[in-house]
C-alpha cells in the first residue's frame, strides 16, 4: 500500500488477479481500477474471485500517454482503494514517476508486465515473477525490502482454487466473444472520471453514454514513450 509493486506473467491469466485477491478483498471502501487490461474483464470471473463488482472501474486509454497520465492522477488523488495498471510499454522513468505519486496516498498499486521485464531495472520494492506449474503457480520473489529470497514459493493447485468461491477454472478475462460485459454504474464513472480525464474513457455498457469528463494536462511527452 502507498508504493509501487510489480507483477511479472508468462501471459495475461496467470492467477495474477488471483494472487491479488486477499489483498483487493480486504479493502474495505474505495474503488478498484483496471487500467488497459490486455482483454475486456469478465464480470462473471472477477465476482467468482469474491471482489465487489459494483467497486470495479474498467478504463480504457487512447493513448500510452493517456494511460500514464490517468494513472498517476489517480494515484496523487487518492480516490481509488486500488489501481491495476498493464502498460504496453513504460520506462522506468514513468515507474520511478508512478512509484512517487504512490508514496503520497494509500492506493493499492500494481503494475503488471511480461515477464521479460524481469531484467530491467524498477523502483518498484517489490516484484513478483508468476509462473504455471504442476503443482500450482510459482511465485518467484525477484526484489523486495530485506533480505533476498533464495527459493521460488509454491501456491498449491487447490490453493489456488480455494480463491474462487465456485469454479476454479474460471476466467477473468473476455478473450472473443463477450457474454458477461462487465457493468458499472453510471453515476460512479462520471464522478470518477470528472476528476481524472477527459481522455479516459470508462467501460459503459448501462446506458451507453460517455460519462460527461474534465479538461486534462498530458503525460510529460519526453517521458511517454
Amino acid at each position: 500500500m502507498g508504493a509501487l509493486s510489480e507483477i511479472l506473467i508468462q501471459h495475461p491469466g496467470t492467477a495474477e488477479l488471483a494472487l491479488l485477491q486477499p489483498a483487493m478483498a480486504g479493502l474495505q471502501r474505495g474503488h478498484i481500477i483496471l487500467l488497459e487490461p490486455p482483454y475486456q474483464p469478465q464480470a462473471l470471473g472477477l465476482a467468482e474471485l469474491g471482489l465487489d463488482i459494483s467497486r470495479i472501474l474498467w478504463l480504457r486509454c487512447k493513448t500510452h500517454s493517456d494511460a500514464l497520465w490517468s494513472a498517476e492522477q489517480i494515484l496523487r488523488s487518492a480516490s481509488c482503494a486500488a489501481l491495476l495498471f498493464w502498460p504496453s510499454q513504460i520506462r522506468s522513468e514513468n515507474l520511478r514517476r508512478l512509484h512517487l505519486a504512490a508514496q503520497s496516498g494509500n492506493t493499492l498499486f500494481t503494475v503488471i508486465r511480461a515477464q521479460q521485464q524481469a531484467l530491467n531495472p524498477s523502483p518498484a520494492p517489490l516484484r513478483l515473477k508468476l509462473q504455471r506449474v504442476a503443482l500450482g503457480l510459482q511465485v518467484e520473489i525477484i526484489k523486495r525490502r530485506g533480505t533476498q529470497a533464495h527459493a521460488p514459493l509454491i501456491i498449491p493447485q487447490a490453493r489456488l482454487a480455494a480463491m474462487y468461491r465456485a469454479r476454479p477454472d474460471t476466467t477473468i478475462y473476455e478473450h472473443e466473444h463477450v457474454e458477461h460485459p462487465l457493468i458499472i454504474d453510471n453515476s460512479v464513472a462520471s464522478n470518477l472520471t470528472n476528476n481524472i480525464t477527459s481522455r479516459t474513457q470508462a467501460a459503459r455498457v448501462v446506458a451507453g453514454r460517455t460519462p460527461t469528463t474534465a479538461q486534462h494536462r498530458n503525460f510529460p511527452a519526453e517521458l511517454a514513450g
